[in-house]
């Protein structure tokens, strides 16, 4: 199992668009979040993902995280599994220095109006250049957490 490690911003304005090279709509779901650990569906385009994710650091850095890429037909079977509430969003992939990149969630739905970035990286100490479009940082901020999103939309806060 994969340990991943990340950090996320809220993005304070859309000049990100200028850099992105690719664009995915997302829609996820999850079929269990229990105690800081949870099992994913996930639909990128045409491409179905399971995702199982462990409880993340007290920093809210890394955690353990398991995915597959999994037949688009699996995937749209499996989303009918789903707890309530759904996430549904276009990831927008910018280039980042060193070879990293920042993917951009532009949220719908219930959750339209936010923006966050995250930036993977090969360890919590490592360091990477912020773009002027970043705003604040909410690593480890669990209501920005897609899992906690798809229970307690961002238009309700």
């Amino acid at each position: 199992m994969n340990t991943e490690t990340e950090r996320k911003f809220l993005v304070k304005d859309d000049s990100f668009r200028a850099a992105a090279v690719k664009t995915y709509s997302i829609r996820q779901g999850y079929i269990a979040h229990d105690g800081g650990n949870t099992v994913r569906i996930r639909i990128r385009d045409d491409e179905g993902f399971l995702t199982i994710k462990g409880k993340t650091t007290d920093d809210g850095l890394s955690r353990p995280e398991w995915e597959m890429q999994i037949p688009l037909q699996d995937a749209l079977e499996l989303f009918k599994l789903c707890k309530s509430g759904r996430i549904e969003k276009f990831r927008h992939i910018v280039p980042a220095e060193g070879g990293l990149k920042w993917e951009v969630d532009e949220f719908l739905g219930e959750n339209e109006g936010l923006v966050m970035a995250e930036i993977e990286l090969p360890s919590p100490d490592a360091t990477f250049a912020r773009p002027s479009w970043l705003g604040t940082e909410v690593t480890g901020v669990s209501s920005y957490y897609n899992s906690y999103l798809s229970k307690h939309p961002y238009k309700t806060w």
